[in-house]
């Protein structure tokens, strides 16, 4: 990885203590409910910003969400964590997607609809692995800040947008990423989170949600359903029917039951 890429991922401020406290919570067997209450509701801004994506239609609630102890009792503690960590990069990062040819609203509101696909599907698959899945997913193209901070530095922003408007899959990104400044969003992403010492489940799964079959065991079930997420919903598009295609033959052909996942679209696209 390029030493200018390395400097600025150590260069991002670390997580804040309101972070800290949550993610320490939110890995702690011993920790309650009430615990992560407290600790939100210390920060205002974060306890509003939690609220707000709660809110999102795409979860598809009839009644409003109107505390955090209320969104607890919805989401469980996982998704508040990926709710926290969303807000912690909106707060501390710099965010300019338009080598992408997305605007920052748009790249959120991507970030809020993988997440919301991600918690609806696996709520009805297995919920023990929302602790990881949910954040991943939240939280998996942290790294296309960074490279679009890095093609704007390059003056490589036409050569990439241009190539950008030629494809139509995540993977041909990945691709186009790697040509043109010798990493990935996924490896990025792993690497800030390295940084920001996250678990290192957290970590593989990104890393590996390119190529799931390169990974432990272990982390191939995780990466698999963030593969499916990211082909779902992604920068080209939210839901298409070529994209829930594509998705369902990802599904099946990891052995996975297609009914889950096809109810949780059509949940979300309500």
């Amino acid at each position: 990885m390029s030493s200018s890429i390395l400097k600025k991922i150590k260069a991002l401020p670390p997580l804040d203590d309101t972070i800290l406290k949550i993610q320490s919570i939110c890995t702690d067997k011993n920790s309650s409910l009430n615990d992560l209450v407290k600790v939100v509701e210390g920060d205002p801004m974060l306890t509003a910003n939690i609220l707000k994506s709660s809110n999102s239609p795409l979860y598809g609630f009839s009644r409003e969400i109107k505390n955090i102890s209320h969104a607890i009792s919805m989401f469980g503690m996982a998704t508040i964590r990926g709710f926290a960590l969303s807000s912690a990069i909106k707060k501390n990062i710099k965010i300019d997607l338009s080598p992408y040819g997305i605007s920052n609203a748009e790249f959120l509101e991507i970030s809020v609809a993988q997440s919301a696909l991600m918690f609806n599907w696996y709520s009805k698959v297995d919920r023990s692995m929302l602790d990881i899945l949910v954040p991943a997913s939240f939280m998996m193209e942290v790294g296309k800040i960074i490279i679009a901070n890095e093609l704007l530095e390059q003056s490589k922003t036409e050569e990439f947008s241009n190539a950008v408007k030629n494809i139509s899959s995540p993977n041909e990104v990945s691709t186009l990423e790697k040509e043109l400044l010798s990493f990935t969003n996924e490896e990025i992403t792993a690497k800030v989170f390295e940084q920001w010492n996250l678990e290192s489940e957290l970590v593989d799964t990104i890393r590996y949600s390119n190529s799931p079959s390169n990974a432990d065991e272990h982390i191939a079930p995780y990466a698999t359903a963030l593969l499916v997420i990211k082909n779902s919903i992604n920068i080209f598009g939210q839901l298409s029917d070529d994209q829930i295609v594509s998705s369902t033959q990802i599904i099946e052909t990891n052995g996975l039951d297609k009914e889950p996942f096809i109810n949780a679209v059509e949940k979300v696209k309500q």
